[in-house]
């Protein structure tokens, strides 16, 4: 089911690579963008979750903050964080709970993979309520970051 602009964000509890539980509901007060990215370590997945590291201030600047999420194992999206130096939150949907609730999940993705998050990008208001949605059914494209930024601004 896909979600829409007014939409109450589903709620979601994932862990961290910190090994700790992360609640989108304890973001209530702040701008969250919430991003969902196939597979750590892959090419497109990699330059889009660079973009944002390397633009962190730009978001910070909107009052907003960053959430990447993909069905990755913590251990492996601990690995890439690491490797990747990123500076925000990546958490493992591995049960696909909160790509299958946000409509961010293939049922077939490459090389026979099933249940794969499809990249996508929400902006949360303080509220809950999502402003902003995009979901890609291609993994080669990345998320419009600019109409991203422009939804921020209007929130602010």
């Amino acid at each position: 089911m896909a979600l829409n602009t007014g939409d109450k964000a589903p709620d979601f509890t994932l862990f961290n690579t910190e090994k700790k539980e992360v609640s989108l509901s304890e973001y209530k007060g702040k701008n969250v963008v919430l991003l969902f990215f196939p597979l750590a370590f892959t090419g497109v997945c990699t330059e889009e979750l660079c973009t944002m590291r390397d633009d962190i201030a730009s978001y910070q600047n909107l009052d907003a903050n960053i959430l990447a999420v993909s069905v990755d194992s913590l251990f492996t999206l601990e690995k890439f964080k690491a490797e990747q130096n990123l500076n925000f939150p990546l958490l493992s949907d591995f049960n696909t709970t909160a790509s299958e609730a946000y409509g961010a999940l293939y049922d077939d993705f490459v090389l026979g993979m099933k249940k794969v998050s499809k990249r996508s990008a929400f902006v949360i208001d303080k509220e809950g309520v999502i402003r902003y949605a995009e979901v890609l059914e291609s993994a080669g494209d990345l998320p419009d970051f600019s109409a991203v930024k422009e939804t921020l601004s209007q929130l602010n």
